[in-house]
């Protein structure tokens, strides 16, 4: 299959370049900046703000993989965040839909239920959080995300193109996790990450399986590592700093927060990598 990556450069990017090359697909990389290191798919430079940069980016592809956005709201003025991440969406939204593309899928982000820059505390309303969970963006990145899924869906109402949005957490690799999580174990202060991590090889595994997963219009999945990235153990963790939220099933151990059934019933594939063996991968 003719698939384009968008934000191509960065580290999810980067990852489903690579497990696209190692399937056989025909592949393209496209991001604003040029990869940190040489690729053996072609690779396009290019402002997808604009929209014939995105039209062109876009020509001759059977799919999308939509990872191009700024990754936060912190750095830089939230009216960036929002325009590029919102304008970038819609164009490649719409190149999509003028190729004729059969498949887009977009990298969203567990942030669409307003964690984790929320400026406001937040509750779950119930816990494991699954598809039917409110959704409450507070800031410009976590609205960009969703907004982006609203562009998505719009896009499949006025074509033919079906698409996935995987809503993940922060994203992970043997060699970041310690530098980027090791020093936020502290409970109270993780919270706002729900303790949520995935492993960029599994994420990777996801999307490779949404380019074919059975689907009409589009659907939205949460999909994370299927522990938590916390020492101590899930309900005791819930209970300090939630209090009484409802539990709808037992979370036994490090059980992670965000319920996978719906990713892995559409996908037929569940995360495989957890941190708890990273230092064996490392050699540590």
């Amino acid at each position: 299959m003719a698939v384009v990556v968008t934000g191509a450069a960065g580290l999810l990017g980067s990852h489903l370049l690579t497990a696209l090359l190692e399937a056989g697909h025909d592949t393209r990389g496209v991001d604003a900046v040029a990869p940190p290191a040489p690729v053996a798919a072609p690779f396009l430079c290019a402002d997808l703000t604009e929209l014939g940069e995105a039209i062109e980016a876009l020509a001759g592809a059977e799919a999308v993989l939509h990872a191009a956005a700024i990754p936060r709201p912190t750095g830089r003025p939230s009216s960036v965040v929002l325009r590029t991440n919102v304008l970038a969406a819609a164009n490649v939204a719409e190149a999509a839909v003028l190729h004729g593309l059969r498949r887009f899928v977009n990298a969203s982000s567990f942030s669409v239920l307003g964690w984790p820059f929320n400026p406001r505390p937040l509750t779950p309303s119930y816990l494991p959080i699954d598809e039917a969970h409110p959704l409450a963006p507070q800031e410009a990145y976590a609205l960009s995300k969703l907004l982006t899924e609203e562009i998505v869906t719009a896009a499949t109402r006025r074509s033919d193109l079906t698409a996935i949005s995987l809503r993940m957490p922060w994203l992970q690799t043997p060699e970041t996790f310690a530098r980027e999580i090791g020093a936020r174990r502290d409970p109270r202060a993780a919270a706002a990450n729900l303790w949520a991590y995935l492993d960029v090889r599994d994420a990777a595994d996801a999307f490779l399986a949404a380019l074919f997963a059975p689907v009409s219009g589009h659907v939205a999945v949460y999909l994370s590592a299927a522990d938590s990235f916390a020492e101590a153990e899930t309900e005791p963790l819930i209970r300090e700093t939630f209090g009484a939220v409802e539990l709808r099933r037992p979370l036994p151990g490090h059980s992670a927060l965000l319920d996978t059934t719906a990713a892995g019933r559409l996908l037929g594939v569940l995360p495989r990598h957890g941190w708890r063996d990273y230092d064996r991968e490392t050699g540590a």
